[in-house]
């Protein structure tokens, strides 16, 4: 300790930090994509890395342009940080084609590490951030080497045409993500009226996640929050149930401390816990 009472660097001493590694685009405006993965990251104590699958220009009104990068440049940047760093999660987020969803598919396959895939269709806005060609890749590639997947029910209705209209619709929703390949899904019911209620399944057991809707409209990044928060709970060595229980707390208080951000809808606060 230094004279003004501070820590200094521990000599002698590794910190083993457990290590997430994001597969998405950046955001821009911060609120979601790359920037929200690792902002949820540090505030969860894990390191976090990236690999940036796309490019947009984005606010808070909404998405002005994409620009996915060649899948060579994905492969790279997964290598180069698996084969030296390691990894003891991953998470996957906007991944705009089907060469990019196979790319990246094939790479986590070789991983031995937990996935969480959360397969984004668009944007909080609407904006459309996969083709639709891609549609069926990620069904038979991607979701068959999820650890964990983590649809909304636009996502659901988007991979396997249930439409889920109420909170009894779950069990059928989760059942045909399920027949994909998944170990685990997660079918977030947060577009439902009520409280917000979540389903995770493998099939033979279930948990039902609730919590209190807050009413607040800058909600801007909660899926890509959810997905890292997750992935870090599995990197710190928690079980799946474990892991999506308390990601689902810190998500629910991100909300709630969600701010307004530029003219439309903000960003929830990922670092709702240091200002508490």
């Amino acid at each position: 300790m230094d004279q003004q009472g501070r820590l200094g660097p521990l000599r002698g001493h590794r910190v083993v930090i457990p290590r997430v590694l994001t597969v998405a685009g950046s955001d821009s405006g911060g609120g979601a994509g790359v920037q929200a993965d690792l902002k949820t990251m540090l505030a969860l104590g894990v390191h976090g890395m990236s690999v940036i699958t796309a490019v947009t220009a984005q606010n808070s009104l909404g998405v002005q342009g994409t620009w996915e990068l060649p899948v060579e440049a994905v492969r790279a940047q997964y290598r180069s940080v698996v084969d030296d760093i390691g990894v003891q999660a991953v998470k996957t987020g906007m991944l705009a084609s089907a060469e990019l969803v196979e790319a990246v598919a094939e790479l986590i396959s070789g991983t031995d590490a937990p996935a969480v895939v959360d397969p984004v269709g668009v944007s909080k806005h609407g904006d459309p951030l996969l083709a639709a060609s891609a549609l069926d890749s990620l069904r038979t590639k991607l979701l068959p080497v999820a650890t964990v997947a983590t649809p909304n029910l636009d996502e659901v209705a988007q991979l396997t045409g249930v439409r889920v209209e109420s909170e009894g619709d779950l069990r059928r929703a989760a059942a045909a993500v399920l027949e994909y390949g998944p170990r685990w899904v997660l079918i977030k019911g947060g577009h439902l009226s009520g409280d917000a209620v979540d389903l995770l399944t493998d099939g033979s057991g279930e948990c039902w996640l609730r919590a209190p809707r807050h009413d607040n409209r800058h909600t801007h990044g909660t899926g890509c929050t959810l997905a890292s928060a997750i992935a870090s709970g599995l990197a710190r060595g928690l079980s799946v149930p474990e892991a999506v229980t308390a990601a689902k707390e810190y998500v629910t208080g991100a909300i709630a401390a969600g701010f307004a951000l530029g003219a439309g809808i903000g960003p929830v606060d990922h670092g709702w816990r240091f200002r508490a």
